[in-house]
């Protein structure tokens, strides 16, 4: 199979690779589509230890499942697994499974590749072949999704009198902003310095967009819910300024792991930081059933591009040459 191999720092080498070897309980799934993450990117530039070279990364994916009882279902992969017998497992949250894995990381390739395996309690079926573009965002998506349950289940005034800022205009923030939209919140901007990017984010529906700077750009101390997407200190910084006494921050991003957070401030205002890793099953599937029947807008803010294409699309999302919240590749 053909497959972009991440095989040292900064170099992404699309080339034929064994196939993936089917294991007992798992499906092979022919990927269709397979959305770019920052974890891809930090393992590209070689800062994710987790990822060492040579590895076929990408955890954002569509396809059809390929042989067996379900021989061509139309399907989005959740690639976090847990070991299903721990505490956390037992209760419904493998995303913090102290033995999860995760494809994209050893032992368990990932789906930058035209086939890829997954346990097949981890494939969510797609109502139709029109979907499966939008399907591939269930997974970036999700991680929005878990976030705003999280930060919203801590408001103590109504959903819809709530005023939210989201940090970062990639599909990580624009996802969260639009599941904010979907459980009824009215008041959503989306800050993003990119002014590429920004000027994509002015024409998705459901919230504001915002370079921090302008008229849209809310007050520090005003904002009730507080999303860092990005997960930098820069961020962290802003999130512990924005969020009012009493408001929560919920922190996704992965960007740095030091600096920014105002202890000092969290703790006088009674301001609640909550960190948000990825997504239980049941968000993963309440995303997606989200996702099909439109209630998180059309998505259609995604840019496509070949596989073999991957290194230049890498290059392009680091140096900020893109406009769209999300590249996926299409083997």
């Amino acid at each position: 199979m053909k497959a972009l191999v991440n095989t040292a720092a900064d170099t992404l080498t699309y080339m034929d690779y064994r196939e993936p070897v089917l294991k007992l309980g798992d499906e092979l799934v022919q990927v269709l589509y397979s959305g770019i993450c920052g974890s891809d990117m930090h393992a590209f530039l070689g800062h994710d230890a987790r990822r060492p070279t040579p590895l076929i990364l990408g955890h954002e994916a569509s396809g059809t499942i390929v042989g067996g009882l379900r021989d061509g279902a139309l399907v989005t992969i959740n690639p976090l697994n847990g070991c299903s017998t721990c505490p956390s497992c037992i209760v419904g949250k493998s995303n913090i499974c102290s033995d999860r894995q995760i494809i994209s990381m050893p032992p368990r390739p990932g789906a930058f590749a035209e086939l890829v395996t997954i346990p097949a309690e981890n494939l969510l079926e797609v109502p139709s072949r029109g979907l499966l573009k939008s399907a591939a965002l269930t997974e970036p998506l999700a991680c929005g999704w878990h976030a705003v349950r999280l930060g919203l289940r801590l408001q103590e005034a109504p959903v819809s009198g709530l005023k939210c800022v989201v940090l970062g205009g990639g599909a990580i923030g624009v996802g969260a902003a639009l599941c904010l939209c979907a459980m009824g919140v009215q008041d959503i901007t989306v800050i993003e310095v990119n002014p590429l990017r920004l000027e994509t984010l002015h024409g998705i529906k459901g919230f504001e967009a915002s370079d921090g700077k302008d008229a849209r750009s809310p007050l520090p101390g005003s904002v009730d819910l507080v999303i860092d997407g990005v997960g930098f200190a820069a961020t962290r910084g802003s999130a512990c300024e924005l969020a009012k006494p009493g408001g929560v921050i919920c922190h996704i991003g992965l960007g740095s792991g030091e600096g920014g957070v105002d202890v000092r401030r969290l703790t006088l205002q009674e301001i609640t930081f909550i960190g948000t890793y990825t997504y239980t099953p049941q968000d993963f599937r309440d995303t997606g059933a989200a996702i099909f029947a439109g209630q998180l807008g059309s998505l259609d803010w995604v840019e496509t591009r070949p596989l073999s294409e991957g290194q230049k699309a890498f290059e392009d999302i680091h140096n900020g040459r893109t406009r769209a919240p999300k590249i996926i590749l299409i083997p």
